[in-house]
C-alpha cells in the first residue's frame, strides 16, 4: 500500500469514526439526494441544505454524459425533474445544464441546474461524507470519476454505492482507498406479500468482491442479519427511512448509517 493510499484510508476512517463514534455507537444520518424533503433532489441547493441541517452525510446519484462529464441526476432521463425528456447518457452536459430542475419542487428553487459532480464535492465540509451512487452501469464512468476524486483533495470524504455489482466492484478496484457498498432492495413473498429477510449470500458476494459493506432497503434487515454482517467485518447502511420507529429499530440492530429524506428531523425524533 502506497503512502498516499494509506493516508487516504486513514482520513476516511477518521471521518467515519467521528460520525460513528467509539464505544457507544452513533449512527450516521445521510440526506437522501441531499435534503430532498425540502429542496430539489440532486442539486447543489439540496446538498448544501443537508449540511446546514446537520446531516452527517449526503447521498447523490451520478451519470456520465455524452461529452464525458459526470452529473448528478437520479433518473436516467430528465423528464420528471427537468420537464424535458433527455436521456442523460446520450446528451451533452451543456444541454442538460440549460434545464431548470428546481421549479418542480418549489418556485424558491427556480433556475437550479443539474450539477457537475465537482460542484457538489466543493460543498462537502471536512467532517462530513458524500455518498456517491453510481447509477450509470457503464465502466466508462470510472476513469473520469477517479480523476475527479484524485484531484478533489477530499478522498477521505467519499463512499461509493451501486446496485450494479460489476460497477461497484470496478470502482473498488480502481479506487481501493474509497469505501464501496453494494446496494440491494428487499424482496417480498409472492404469496403473502411479506418482506423477506436478506440472504447470507449477499454477505458472501460482498466479501468476494472485496467490498466494504452493504447498503440495503431497511425492509429486509433483521437483527440476525445485521449481526451476521458485523461478524463478517462489513459495514451496513440502510435506505430510505423516514419513520422514527423504523429508524429506532435500525439503530438497535447496529447499522452504521441511515439514509433519509429528512436527516435533521429524523435524528431529532429518535434522540428525544
Amino acid at each position: 500500500m502506497t503512502d498516499n493510499i494509506l493516508l487516504s484510508v486513514c482520513t476516511a476512517l477518521t471521518v467515519m469514526l467521528t460520525i460513528i463514534g467509539c464505544g457507544h455507537k452513533q449512527v450516521a444520518f445521510i440526506g437522501h439526494r441531499g435534503a430532498s424533503h425540502i429542496a430539489p433532489e440532486n442539486t447543489v441547493a439540496s446538498v448544501k441544505l443537508a449540511w446546514e441541517l446537520g446531516a452527517d452525510g449526503a447521498e447523490i446519484d451520478i451519470y456520465l454524459t455524452s461529452d464525458s462529464r459526470i452529473v448528478a441526476n437520479h433518473d436516467d432521463t430528465t423528464k420528471r425533474t427537468g420537464g424535458i425528456d433527455y436521456t442523460v447518457i446520450d446528451t451533452d452536459s451543456e444541454i442538460l445544464r440549460m434545464l431548470d430542475v428546481g421549479s418542480w419542487k418549489s418556485q424558491r428553487y427556480k433556475g437550479e441546474k443539474i450539477p457537475f459532480l465537482e460542484e457538489i464535492i466543493a460543498t462537502v465540509p471536512d467532517d462530513r461524507i458524500l455518498v456517491i451512487e453510481i447509477k450509470d452501469s457503464r465502466p466508462e464512468i470510472l476513469s473520469p470519476l477517479k480523476k475527479i476524486v484524485n484531484t478533489s483533495g477530499k478522498k477521505g470524504s467519499f463512499v461509493f454505492i451501486a446496485f450494479d455489482y460489476e460497477i461497484i466492484c470496478g470502482a473498488k478496484e480502481a479506487m481501493p482507498e474509497i469505501p464501496a457498498y453494494w446496494l440491494s432492495g428487499s424482496r417480498k413473498d409472492e404469496n403473502t406479500g411479506k418482506v423477506l429477510p436478506y440472504s447470507a449470500e449477499l454477505i458472501e458476494k460482498t466479501k468476494a468482491g472485496g467490498l466494504d459493506g452493504l447498503n440495503l432497503h431497511h425492509g429486509g434487515v433483521t437483527a440476525e442479519f445485521a449481526k451476521k454482517v458485523r461478524k463478517a467485518g462489513l459495514g451496513l447502511y440502510v435506505w430510505t427511512v423516514n419513520d422514527p420507529e423504523t429508524a429506532r429499530r435500525m439503530v438497535e440492530y447496529g447499522v452504521d448509517a441511515i439514509t433519509t429524506d429528512r436527516p435533521s428531523w429524523l435524528k431529532e425524533q429518535i434522540t428525544k
